[in-house]
């Protein structure tokens, strides 16, 4: 049988019961869309986000991504030069302008890559990490699989049209908030409004860096089957919002179109973090183990998206799972579940309690004594 515990007093933030209060989202004038929380990954407008289109040049956001994991397992450093080959050099479409046989540092062509969309400069680092494109392609897919990107898969780095090279709205906003919160050594390149390289400046095309002031990311994509694209990010009072939109007529449309979007967010929407990844939510009762309790939290941040003009209270409880905790006792082992709860007892989200610490089990005689005190402990009840 479950045991129920509730946690603190009752939080007032809004609640999902007055959701119709918040107007329905704004139409725009592009394929797909959607609009993401980044701290809770919850969705807050989906439009098509899940129809597989061709994603351009947003395609290097996971090369850029590919990178920067490679950076964090120390198998690449910013400091590496790499060769350009001829193939980089020879690619058309958006460029950084390197030269064949030059040697260039991973640092910038990650900013060749990010700021100036440059298909030379995503080639280039693609050989350089995975010996070619095509190999790099996979690296890209694997982590598309670990990220849950059901609608993606990249035959490139660099988005050149391919029928079989495609990805969805969903996707991407799933894709930008791995960044953000994975990588933050790296996301201070995404609102680098321009880069200059072989003496030649290029802005960056997200339209949003000058416009807005809260945004400071991510990545724009063109070509005349995907039409224009981007992905934005901008953060408001400490809450941060993912914008993606697919298929608009103009870099103008793509850029007023995301706004729209963006702006309904912050709006109507506020982000809460209810409990911070391995916060100790509560310590639970450990049975023959060398101690007595194991602290039990979150293993990511348990936190929500609610609509901003609604009221009631909320209620952040613990489930624990039936049963007894016998140790030995795993770090990361499931414990039970964090929920919070609305009018009515409705379930808004939930997540899993788990244990923050690993606890052995104890000596013979802490083990025989909680043999007997849970023999009497079960037979009465």
């Amino acid at each position: 049988m479950q045991r129920l515990v509730l946690l603190f007093a009752a939080l007032i933030v809004p609640a999902a019961s007055g959701a119709a209060t918040v107007p329905p989202p704004p139409a725009l004038a592009a394929k797909s869309w959607v609009l993401m929380d980044a701290a809770s990954g919850s969705v807050l407008v989906d439009q098509q986000g899940s129809q597989r289109l061709p994603p351009a040049s947003l395609t290097k956001l996971m090369t850029s991504h590919v990178a920067a994991l490679e950076m964090q397992r120390g198998r690449l450093k910013e400091s590496d030069l790499v060769n350009i080959s001829e193939k980089a050099w020879r690619m058309g479409g958006s460029k950084m302008f390197v030269k064949v046989g030059n040697q260039v540092s991973v640092h910038d062509l990650m900013r060749g890559i990010i700021v100036q969309s440059g298909n030379d400069a995503s080639i280039a680092l693609a050989e350089h990490i995975a010996g070619g494109e095509e190999t790099f392609a996979s690296m890209m897919n694997q982590e598309a699989r670990r990220l849950g990107l059901a609608n993606t898969f990249f035959v490139n780095a660099t988005g050149w049209p391919d029928p079989n090279h495609y990805s969805s709205a969903l996707d991407m906003a799933r894709l930008a908030r791995a960044i953000i919160l994975e990588d933050p050594a790296h996301y201070a390149l995404y609102a680098e409004k321009e880069f200059v390289w072989n003496g030649i400046k290029q802005p960056n095309r997200n339209l949003l860096l000058w416009r807005d002031p809260t945004v400071d990311g991510l990545k724009t994509g063109h070509t005349d089957e995907a039409g224009y694209c981007l992905v934005a990010s901008g953060k408001r009072d400490g809450q941060r919002l993912i914008a993606v939109v697919f298929g608009t007529d103009s870099e103008q449309a793509r850029a007023n179109e995301t706004a729209k979007l963006l702006g309904y967010g912050f709006n109507f929407f506020d982000s809460k973090i209810f409990f911070k990844k391995g916060e100790t939510v509560q310590s639970v009762d450990v049975w023959k183990g060398a101690a007595r309790t194991v602290k039990a939290g979150v293993a990511a941040d348990f936190a929500a998206a609610l609509p901003k003009r609604a009221s009631g209270e909320y209620q952040t409880r613990i489930v624990l799972a039936g049963g007894d905790v016998i140790a030995p006792v795993a770090a990361g082992a499931a414990l039970g579940r964090v929920e919070l709860v609305g009018a009515g007892g409705k379930v808004v989200t939930q997540a899993p309690l788990v244990a923050l610490e690993a606890v052995e089990a104890g000596g013979f005689f802490r083990r025989s004594w909680d043999s007997i005190r849970l023999f009497f402990r079960h037979l009465f009840g």
